[in-house]
């Protein structure tokens, strides 16, 4: 759909942390959080930063509030992008409660989502029963994405559960797992009041290590998306990003902003 993109090569320069030259894609996924882009918002995002996105998320229960017309087009330009588009996963908590979690698989699937957020951040679901959602949603032909945490101001990550349930859900075949954070990035998950990584998970990031492809932490503000591009490395998954965000953490991820010009270059831990 959008497919020319100006690039760093016409000036014969490279990034200055050379590990993103060219598209993005499968280098670090980066997922995008949509409140509620309208029709030309969303057509623009495409146009001007298709190339720097992954993952879209259609935050909360959105996708039930968008007219009809809308979401199918939402759901065929991010196709025709080759991008993925997924509803989020209270959407997913609200059929759960409600018992009505097939249907709920069996209608995402017919509106033309492939992926789908299987979370228990707003109700508490028994680890079994987090594992056969994650069976039948597959069996319907959706490819899983699952979530770790709660949504609660304060609520905060137990890392041994954390990694148990990263262990499980993979196991299981879900093909990521995010890390909570919200919209907001403050006293939550991983991240403390002022929207920063609190210390004493600073001291346990390194047991991710043979998980971290497959992870995505939910990053919503710059300090945290330099920090974790600091630790892991400029292709680490990002997540939770706002549509205006989307060139300037590619520019974070590439050496092209001050805040990591000088990073030294590795590959994520």
């Amino acid at each position: 759909m959008f497919d020319e993109f100006y690039s760093l090569h016409d000036l014969a320069l490279q990034d200055p942390l050379g590990d993103r030259d060219g598209n993005s894609h499968h280098k670090g996924i980066t997922m995008i959080i949509d409140k509620g882009l309208g029709r030309y918002q969303f057509q623009d995002m495409l146009e001007t930063a298709g190339a720097y996105i992954d993952f879209i998320k259609l935050g909360f229960g959105t996708t039930a509030l968008y007219p009809y017309p809308l979401l199918q087009l939402k759901i065929e330009w991010t196709k025709a992008c080759q991008l993925d588009i997924y509803p989020g996963g209270t959407f997913f908590e609200v059929a759960y409660q409600q018992g009505k979690m097939e249907r709920y698989f069996f209608h995402m699937k017919q509106l033309g989502f492939t992926k789908i957020e299987i979370s228990d951040g707003t109700i508490s679901i028994p680890l079994l029963e987090r594992l056969k959602a994650i069976a039948i949603a597959k069996e319907f032909g959706l490819d899983v994405i699952t979530e770790y945490g709660k949504k609660v101001t304060g609520s905060q990550v137990e890392w041994k559960e954390m990694m148990e349930t990263i262990s499980s859900d993979l196991e299981q075949g879900a093909s990521y797992v995010i890390i909570e954070g919200r919209e907001s990035g403050e006293d939550v998950g991983i991240y403390d009041s002022n929207g920063e990584i609190q210390e004493s998970f600073k001291l346990m990031l390194d047991t991710v290590s043979p998980f971290q492809k497959k992870i995505i932490w939910e990053a919503p503000k710059k300090n945290q998306q330099v920090d974790l591009i600091q630790w892991f490395g400029p292709n680490v998954n990002l997540g939770n990003i706002a549509p205006e965000e989307i060139l300037s953490l590619e520019s974070l991820r590439r050496g092209l902003r001050s805040d990591t010009f000088f990073l030294d270059r590795r590959e994520p831990r």
